[in-house]
């Protein structure tokens, strides 16, 4: 019995010794191949392929400031200010200097001659650029492009050697929980590196039309906008491009553009100066869990036609109303928000293979995808469409096409193409696809009126919207917060 009792505990021990090394080796391995000691020879590697970019506004005096014995980069005296009853007493703009340089943000060296990616909205109300390198040496960069409907623009300096720079990824391969570093330049901190994981893919913020963003709890605050997402290889995945937050700092939810989305839009920028997106011709909406019960899918998921625009390539495939595409190209459409940023990227006369839900059953389809009509995005900053963040509208020029798909029967006003949810324009019920007539009781015809009118509100006031849907207007009030 003591024999028996003593070989079952040596048996035992050995059994735990053996799960002991087993389970030291997989933690091993895993900390080895997933989370590095640090991050200190990544950043010693790429952290001189981010630069901090500058701009120049210029802004005319007031008659009464340039009548003060002060130099334009001095501070007002108090006295001055109070005597002088300056507008900021009240709580409205003070008085303008003649030139104001601002530290907007960040951007990724891309080659050894002088491209840098940024952010459109990092660079699109400067009238001059000018880059500083972690060397500290500063350069005047050119606007080489920008397109305001993904954020993406592209300057070029003209260095004095060969730059480092960074190497493109591919955003397609990350997973979420993947480990990521962001560098920027945040609140002018130049140089600030933070590290997170993917938090999930495919986002929608509501802030345009071609959304496909990369999130990720990685810190991310102002001034690190147009700086790269790296992935623990050292290449670039995505480019920082806004937050998510109520007080302006970080909370854990940032969002990047997917460098595959992003490369498609430079190579573009850098070779013609313009955008030219691929066009299918529908209308979509998502998909509720109601509509997915309703037209038999298992979950919500894909991209429901909800008109589909005449002659246009989606029309001559033979797709439909109430078809829903699950597909595209291979690649599983999970959400609305993913489809129209997989179509603007695919190059005209591509023939796109698409699996759809018709009622209740899969087909499979194939559409020659066209050439998207709008106006081109060039240097000077045209473009079609206006994001109000503030209020979570986007609004869009009203083409014919459009008119037509939503049975307008003229060009009036402009298109609501999109409503952020929690907005204060989703609170007060405005709908995506509505028509914007008249704001606070002035007609809008065009972008410019639009903008305009909107930044010539008051803080914390209410706007009066006039909106049309299927030939009926109706008031609506938007509370500006």
């Amino acid at each position: 019995m003591k024999t028996s009792h003593d070989s079952m505990l040596k048996r035992l021990i050995l059994l735990g010794i053996f799960l002991m090394a087993i389970t030291q080796s997989v933690s091993s391995a895993f900390a080895t191949s997933s989370v590095p000691e640090n991050f200190a020879n990544l950043v010693e590697k790429l952290g001189p392929t981010v630069v901090n970019i500058y701009t120049t506004k210029v802004i005319p005096q007031s008659p009464l400031q340039k009548m003060l014995p002060y130099h334009n980069d001095q501070e007002i005296p108090e006295f001055f200010k109070r005597f002088f009853d300056f507008p900021e007493q009240r709580n409205e703009d003070r008085p303008k200097r003649e030139q104001r340089a601002t530290s907007l943000g960040s951007g990724i060296i891309i080659s050894a001659d002088g491209y840098i990616a940024t952010n459109n909205h990092v660079v699109e109300d400067g009238d001059e650029i000018r880059v500083r390198l972690t060397t500290h040496e500063e350069y005047d960069a050119t606007l080489v492009g920008r397109d305001p409907k993904t954020d993406v623009a592209l300057i070029k300096i003209e260095p004095k050697g060969k730059l480092i720079h960074a190497e493109f990824g591919n955003s397609e391969q990350l997973r979420v929980g993947d480990w990521v570093l962001a560098i920027g330049n945040p609140f002018g901190f130049e140089n600030t590196v933070t590290a997170g994981i993917v938090s999930g893919k495919g986002r929608s913020i509501g802030d345009g039309q071609y959304e496909n963003f990369i999130q990720t709890d990685a810190s991310i605050n102002m001034g690190n906008s147009g700086g790269p997402l790296f992935n623990l290889k050292g290449e670039l995945v995505g480019i920082n491009t806004a937050i998510f937050s109520r007080t302006g700092g970080n909370i854990g939810l940032g969002f990047a553009i997917p460098v595959n989305m992003a490369k498609n839009v430079i190579e573009q920028l850098r070779d013609n100066g313009t955008v030219t997106r691929g066009w299918l011709g529908v209308m979509i909406q998502h998909v509720t869990a109601d509509l997915a019960r309703q037209f038999g899918l298992e979950r919500p998921m894909g991209a429901l036609v909800g008109e589909v625009v005449k002659d246009s390539p989606a029309d001559k495939a033979g797709l439909k109303q109430g078809d829903i595409i699950i597909e595209y190209m291979g690649r599983e459409v999970t959400q609305m928000s993913l489809l129209p940023s997989l179509v603007a990227q695919t190059p005209v006369d591509t023939k796109a293979d698409l699996v759809i839900i018709r009622k209740g059953q899969k087909e499979k389809t194939a559409v020659t995808i066209g050439k998207l009509d709008e106006e081109q995005i060039t240097a000077d900053g045209s473009s079609s469409t206006s994001v109000d963040r503030k209020l979570g509208l986007t609004v869009q020029e009203l083409t014919p096409e459009l008119a037509k798909s939503f049975s307008l029967t003229e060009e009036e006003g402009l298109l609501i193409s999109n409503v952020a949810p929690d907005s204060p324009a989703a609170e007060a019920g405005i709908k995506r696809g509505e028509i914007v007539l008249e704001i606070n009781q002035t007609p809008v015809r065009d972008l410019t009126q639009f903008k305009e009118i909107l930044e010539g509100l008051k803080e914390d006031g209410s706007i009066l919207f006039l909106l049309k849907r299927d030939d009926h207007a109706r008031y609506v009030v938007v509370k500006n917060k």
